[in-house]
């Protein structure tokens, strides 16, 4: 093992700093790989999708194939596979190979990330210089989400929408390169089975990938049709399936045990919807400023910045308020926070001003959304067993990854419904698109105050200092 842990954190956190990146960056350059591949209005949300659902459904069979097959080694191979497939996503030529593409590198980071993890949790021992660590590491992620937006404008503008997939093979060569003589190879205790339950892996993916289709596809074809119908049966039929095999599973990816702690059943419900929320927001109004308000990439990722601000103060706040009141009364004022950002950012059209409308819409969302994030996060692992703490992260992870790719399909489905509508009734194409822009934020906003609910729903907890560095080790 390394004498000196630092550099390992440096190569883990760097290559984790990128996968965060790749989720913001790519929201600003929508609008041009829309025109230049051809996208449809309702395909285009499939360059978020297809990423979240394959990173959120394979995030815990990454987890398990790094603690058995070895860390770095998939710490390795998730690098080279998100490298090379950000390479072709830079080549893509129609929508469907960038889709696909997409998919893959969605894998690629499903392979990564908790390996990742896992090997900054065991380079560090319990105590000071843990915590350092873990400080850096969300420090960074917090910085990539907020960066992505500058980034991606910055590409976009000054070369093409291609370098936002390009600019991550250097990174990815580079660190795999180093990752051999500074990261130390490590593994889990051979305790229990040694099996990676894939079959739970490809049904849980697979139903979610059906479901998701299923929802899109009601669009142009209405949801009463065969094909709709057929895959919203089909995907629930896997999902069942998915239930059953972890039920019997010597070595389940998902144990169902955890589901019977309530606060862990309300805090991947919470975390689920904030992803919903935050996805649809990002997704549609990055559309907005740009194809209604006439925006270039550069000023659309500026005109994000101040959310990216008021969302890394919140993380603070929030989680001295959760010290001082408990989980619930916070959870529930960021959700009030987000319905106002989101009810705010609604009432945008092509005039209206920045700083009366957009700014405080989305320092408001920006606030609120951490406000239940942080919350919901230490409520998930607080009435957990220490053993399965990591499974439970691993849970509210892929929780806030899927329940964002299935909410992001529902409010594109239906806002550009509206916007296909209103063109159909006689309105202008820009017309339209604001009010799209504004169904889609309204039904965001009602998975906002879904959210409110799942917090009544939930315990009210103080935690501990152990839990809070637990909350954050699994942020």
């Amino acid at each position: 093992m390394s004498r000196n842990p630092w550099p390992t954190l440096a190569v883990v956190a760097v290559a984790q700093f990128m996968v965060v990146l790749d989720v913001t960056i790519v929201n600003v350059a929508l609008p041009d790989i829309q025109q230049d591949l051809g996208f449809s209005a309702s395909a285009l949300q499939w360059v978020i999708s297809a990423y979240t659902l394959l990173f959120g459904g394979f995030l815990l069979l990454g987890g398990r194939v790094a603690d058995l097959v070895g860390r770095r080694r998939m710490f390795v191979i998730g690098l080279l596979l998100f490298g090379l497939t950000s390479l072709l996503a830079g080549l893509a030529q129609s929508p469907d190979q960038l889709i696909v593409l997409r998919a893959v590198q969605g894998l690629g980071g499903a392979l990564l990330s908790p390996a990742a993890f896992a090997i900054l949790t065991v380079t560090f021992a319990h105590g000071r210089e843990r915590n350092i660590a873990m400080g850096i590491w969300g420090g960074l992620a917090g910085l990539g989400g907020t960066l992505g937006v500058i980034a991606g404008g910055v590409l976009v503008d000054s070369l093409s929408w291609r370098w936002i997939f390009l600019v991550n093979v250097p990174f990815a060569i580079v660190l795999a390169l180093l990752a051999p003589s500074i990261v130390a190879e490590s593994r889990a205790s051979q305790a229990g089975p040694r099996t990676f339950d894939v079959a739970g892996a490809l049904l849980s993916t697979a139903g979610l990938l059906a479901i998701v289709l299923g929802v899109i596809r009601a669009e142009p074809l209405g949801w009463s049709s065969f094909e709709v119908i057929a895959l919203l049966i089909g995907g629930a039929a896997l999902l069942f399936a998915f239930v059953r095999v972890e039920a019997r599973s010597t070595a389940p990816l998902v144990p169902l045990t955890l589901f019977r702690v309530r606060s862990m059943t309300t805090s991947t419900l919470a975390l689920a919807l904030n992803g919903a929320a935050f996805l649809a927001m990002f997704f549609l109004t990055a559309i907005f400023l740009q194809q209604v308000r006439g925006l270039t990439a550069l000023e659309t990722g500026l005109e994000f910045l101040p959310m990216g601000f008021a969302a890394i103060a919140s993380a603070v706040v929030s989680a001295q308020l959760v010290t001082r009141f408990g989980t619930k009364p916070v959870q529930i004022g960021g959700g009030i926070l987000s319905i106002a950002g989101l009810l705010l950012l609604s009432q945008a059209d092509a005039t209206s001003s920045y700083a009366a409308t957009v700014l405080p819409g989305l320092v408001l969302f920006g606030i609120g959304i951490i406000a239940v994030g942080t919350p919901a996060s230490i409520s998930a692992v607080a009435d957990v067993t220490h053993e399965q703490a990591g499974a439970a992260s691993g849970v509210v992870n892929a929780g806030y990854q899927i329940g964002g790719a299935l909410g992001l399909a529902i409010i594109t489905t239906f806002s550009t419904s509206h916007v296909e509508n209103l063109i159909s009734g006689g309105a202008q194409p820009q017309e339209a698109l604001v009010g799209g822009f504004e169904r889609g934020l309204l039904i965001a906003a009602v998975f906002a105050a879904a959210n409110i609910l799942a917090a009544l729903a939930a315990p009210r907890l103080r935690p501990t200092e152990e839990q809070m560095a637990e909350a954050a080790a699994a942020a």
